[in-house]
């Protein structure tokens, strides 16, 4: 329809007023109008002629847009445009606005001082605009004659107050009246106590194509799947929303998204349930209303596990599982996740999601790991798309070229700058031959000897720093991410380090060194706190082999280093020492063929622990201050 004709009007209007007349209930109460109309089964008046077209021209000062012209030839107006105008404008009741409402006063008072020329027009509609609105639950309707296509097309603007939202735009009086058609579909779609079942040719086709669509989305060809799902959303058909909603959120789509009609469902509850949960409890700040206002019409069985799942996603402690040969890949790739392999982890999960099978009909890809706090991370909009894009659940299609694996196989990555400014300054620890889990057990003392839960780095700082009772301007413990720094080292890491002090430093690489060899590095070679600084240590059985610390622009040195690592072929100079980063970190990945992964580091969960102290004790006429807090008594 967007050439339109007479011809093209007419069957459109006549299949709308046949179902707006199907639908209504025989025993309502109904003006003497609708009742008309329902006999009829005519929404629209008689045609307007060629003449009276005209003259409405004239009175107006203004050719009509071709869309509406050619509408007026088949309807003089329109009843029930949606569920909230009663009475559309025909050749008479159309009138220039001319801010009658007040309301171009309002949207300017609401314009900043620098508000653009954009912004100032649509206020201004209220003055210029066409009003087609005649009778409303107070509801505007607009043409602007001063946005206009290259067809000569006017865009119509529609605005309530009751539905706090900005005016919506259509393109032209075409879009329009189909966004009024689809509103009654969605208005009529899930009928009251005592209200007629809402089915017809148009909901019967809906239907067919979201079935289809449903195929489709488990055979991998997820956008053509994702049209018809969304389409079939704007006429309101139950279980739209909610299947179209698991392709927005692998796509890495979070708001707007709640699995309507399917996650209160108990079939689909174990899959949809903590993904909605999930995102509640990012936003929720406590409030959980909105949560139970999205599980309306849910029984106890629903109910309850969404509040379990709230306290175990709050708290850290979701599992995702999954049933069968998947869910036993699930396990796999959550404990290479859990040391650091996320790419590994990703691979696993993509490796055994064709056997995967839906938990019913309408259940389109797995979704629960979403919400997992170890493989919930995974989740990047690329490989969403591979997961959508993959068939599986018993459908054949053919399968994705894989993602690219986001961990460069090296340490050179560290010395590539953020957007953010991260990592300019860190340290970490390489052992070698030792599992993740023993690191604390060579690193730290007593109770901290123990792996915290995964956590992201911000969240487990937050988490420190929240027990934290006493603070020292001498004692430096990390706070440390371990995981697996390649096939035979672990890594220990630490984003945030504190300020590095050459005189009082000491390297942990001999301590953790029993039995093996440990490599320690820190390096602030972009650091805003100070002068540019790098160590490097290497220790064997307890003992250490060589070092270098380069500060203040000159070199220390320990023991024998080899010459790959000598610290003369990287440290020339001052003006030097910013450049010698990445270099210095490409010898060490060929020196001790190891690698840390950037994306459990930056986006994942790790294990933390905290060390011991990385600075020698005070010496004798050495101060420091020592801050003891009493938080309960700061309350």
């Amino acid at each position: 329809m967007t050439n339109t004709t007479p011809s093209d009007w007419r069957p459109f209007l006549l299949g709308w007023s046949e179902e707006w007349s199907d639908s209504l209930p025989d025993d309502e109460t109904r003006s003497e109008r609708d009742e008309a109309a329902r006999r009829v089964r005519w929404l629209g008046f008689p045609p307007a002629s060629e003449e009276r077209i005209a003259a409405m021209e004239e009175r107006l000062g203004r050719r009509m847009p071709p869309s509406y012209r050619e509408f007026l030839k088949v309807s003089d107006g329109w009843q029930h445009a949606g569920g909230f105008i009663w009475l559309l404008a025909g050749t008479t009741d159309a009138r220039w606005h001319n801010n009658e409402s007040g309301l171009a006063d309002v949207f300017e008072e609401y314009l900043d001082d620098d508000a653009g020329p954009d912004e100032r027009r649509e206020a201004d509609i209220w003055r210029r605009g066409l009003q087609l609105d005649v009778e409303s639950d107070i509801t505007h309707v607009l043409l602007d004659p001063e946005d206009v296509d290259e067809d000569g097309e006017w865009a119509v603007y529609t605005w309530a107050s009751w539905r706090a939202a900005p005016p919506e735009r259509y393109a032209n009086f075409v879009e329009f009246m189909r966004g009024m058609y689809q509103e009654f579909h969605s208005l009529r779609a899930r009928p009251a106590d005592g209200e007629p079942e809402f089915a017809n040719d148009t909901t019967r086709e809906l239907d067919a194509r979201m079935e289809q669509a449903r195929l489709e989305a488990l055979r991998g060809d997820w956008e053509r799947a994702g049209h018809a799902l969304d389409e079939a959303k704007e006429y309101g058909r139950p279980r739209a929303a909610g299947l179209g909603d698991q392709i927005r959120r692998l796509l890495g789509q979070t708001c707007m998204v709640y699995f309507e009609d399917v996650v209160t469902d108990p079939q689909y509850a174990p899959e949809l349930l903590p993904v909605l949960v999930a995102g509640h409890a990012a936003r929720s700040y406590g409030d959980d209303s909105t949560l139970m206002f999205h599980l309306r019409g849910a029984g106890d069985d629903v109910v309850s596990p969404a509040c379990a799942t709230l306290e175990q996603v709050r708290n850290g402690t979701y599992r995702y599982t999954a049933a069968g040969p998947f869910g036993e890949a699930v396990e796999r790739a959550r404990e290479l996740a859990r040391w650091g392999n996320t790419d590994g982890a990703w691979r696993t999960l993509m490796d055994a999601l064709p056997v995967w099978q839906p938990l019913g009909p309408d259940h389109l890809a797995p979704l629960g790991w979403v919400a997992d706090p170890l493989l919930g991370p995974l989740l990047t909009p690329e490989r969403g798309r591979e997961l959508l894009s993959t068939p599986r659940g018993g459908q054949v299609g053919e399968a994705p070229s894989p993602t690219a694996g986001l961990d460069p196989d090296n340490l050179a990555w560290l010395a590539d700058p953020d957007s953010h400014d991260n990592l300019t300054s860190y340290r970490f620890v390489l052992v070698e031959g030792v599992k993740p889990k023993d690191l604390p057990g060579r690193l730290a003392d007593g109770n901290e000897a123990a792996l915290d839960d995964p956590m992201t780095c911000d969240e487990a700082r937050h988490r420190l720093l929240r027990g934290q009772r006493e603070f020292s301007s001498y004692e430096d413990k990390a706070l440390m991410a371990v995981g697996r720094a390649g096939t035979r080292w672990s890594f220990a890491f630490d984003s945030d380090p504190a300020h590095f002090d050459p005189q009082r430093f000491v390297s942990p690489a001999a301590a953790a060194s029993a039995g093996t060899r440990a490599v320690v590095v820190w390096s602030g070679l972009r650091t805003w706190r100070g002068e540019p600084f790098f160590h490097l240590s290497v220790a064997q059985d307890g003992a250490e082999q060589y070092a270098f610390t380069y500060a203040d622009g000159e070199i220390r040195r320990t023991g024998e280093i080899p010459r790959a690592l000598d610290p003369d072929r990287f440290f020339g100079s001052q003006e030097e020492s910013t450049e010698a980063e990445r270099s210095l970190l490409e010898a060490m990945t060929a020196e001790f063929g190891v690698q840390l992964p950037r994306y459990a580091i930056t986006d994942g969960r790790l294990h933390t622990f905290t060390t011991r102290s990385w600075t020698r004790p005070p010496g004798n006429g050495e101060t420091y201050a020592v801050i003891s807090m009493n938080w309960d008594a700061a309350r």
